[in-house]
């Protein structure tokens, strides 16, 4: 904490990026992975820290342009009782559910669960399956810009984004899903919501007459980033759920992923595990 110099609570986009865009700059919003991570040394301040819980546009869950709006700054708790979630993307909710703990949960944001980029980030998993895009915004020219980036390419390596200097996250949004649409995820760890995922595995798409269309699997905690599986999504895609199919998608999936060995769990047991759950969600879909 000696390391900060000066201290920035803005109320606006504007205000924050304009100040993010002067100098070496911490960004603070429910400081649940900063804190922890400078504490042991992980991560240091900066001379600059930018307080964005303040900051009006990067609050509240709502609709725009026909698309579903979540800015940065929702607490997981919020997505958690989220009354539009739980209607138009009820994924979402059901693995805020498995995030953390009540405390964590009331104090760690959306943005920041994503900025993170961990391979491991639980919140991933549903946006990834929801095929949802990122906007950034950055200051230039005198002007507010807008970057937008699909999340399949926002998180490039462990702890690493897109993000350039001066950028941040503002939101993400994805569409209705349709009456059709289905989704389930599930995730190991030793306790059921309290640990960081030693995978976790995400499925979703709109079942047709027993055919998976639009078909969609989504992996954390077993390659550099959280993924969509897109081999496996090929095998899937417009074909009714057999036991046949099952197996074919699950052997393609373990092929698909490049888990490490770490103090959580080998490489092979993630591997078994993956295919355990992907065999469970692609069942019980089929029986859905």
């Amino acid at each position: 904490m000696s390391a900060i110099q000066h201290y920035f609570a803005p109320t606006g986009v504007d205000d924050a990026v304009r100040l993010l865009a002067q100098g070496e700059t911490t960004v603070l919003a429910g400081g649940t992975d900063l804190m922890p991570q400078t504490s042991r040394g992980a991560v240091g301040f900066k001379p600059r820290l930018l307080n964005i819980s303040r900051v009006r546009e990067l609050k509240g869950i709502g609709m725009r342009d026909e698309k579903i709006r979540v800015p940065a700054l929702p607490t997981v708790t919020e997505i958690l009782s989220s009354e539009m979630l739980h209607e138009q993307a009820p994924i979402l909710p059901q693995v805020a559910d498995r995030f953390a703990a009540g405390q964590i949960r009331n104090s760690a944001t959306i943005g920041g669960n994503i900025c993170n980029a961990s391979p491991a980030g639980d919140m991933i998993i549903p946006l990834l399956l929801l095929d949802a895009v990122v906007y950034t915004a950055y200051w230039a020219d005198d002007a507010l810009v807008t970057r937008i980036v699909p999340l399949c390419d926002f998180i490039t390596g462990p702890g690493r984004t897109v993000l350039e200097y001066g950028q941040m996250l503002t939101c993400v949004r994805f569409n209705p899903q349709p009456d059709e649409f289905v989704a389930r995820f599930e995730k190991f760890g030793t306790r059921p919501a309290l640990d960081i995922s030693v995978v976790s595995v995400g499925l979703a798409g709109r079942l047709l007459d027993g055919a998976l269309v639009d078909a969609r699997v989504a992996l954390g905690a077993v390659a550099p980033t959280p993924l969509r599986a897109t081999r496996t999504e090929a095998v899937l895609e417009g074909k009714v759920l057999t036991d046949e199919l099952i197996a074919q998608a699950v052997d393609t999936v373990t092929d698909e992923i490049t888990p490490i060995s770490d103090v959580r769990a080998t490489a092979w047991y993630r591997k078994e595990l993956v295919a355990v759950y992907l065999r469970r969600l692609l069942q019980d879909v089929s029986q859905a």
